[in-house]
């Protein structure tokens, strides 16, 4: 992985393999390269950055309780289209 300009566009080469090395899902092996490849292309580098404050905010956002009143209503609905 030296660089993205082989293959014409970061985004649909290499966008893949970061999301799975956020995930912890590559071998041990693909994360040293993708380490390297992420120190060297500005652009994949971007990509990272973005999709690590997407998933902050998404973490952060999922630890807030709903409103009691908006569970209600959507409970409501729920009963309400079954009927």
């Amino acid at each position: 992985m030296k660089d993205c300009q082989g293959l014409g566009d970061c985004e649909d080469a290499r966008i893949e393999r970061i999301y799975e090395y956020l995930d912890g899902a590559l071998p041990r092996a693909d994360v040293e390269e993708i380490k390297d490849h992420l120190a060297n292309c500005p652009n994949c580098l971007e990509q990272h950055d973005l999709e690590c404050m997407i998933r902050s905010m998404v973490k952060r956002s999922c630890t807030e309780a709903a409103p009691d009143q908006l569970k209600q209503s959507i409970l409501d609905k729920i009963h309400a289209a079954r009927a």
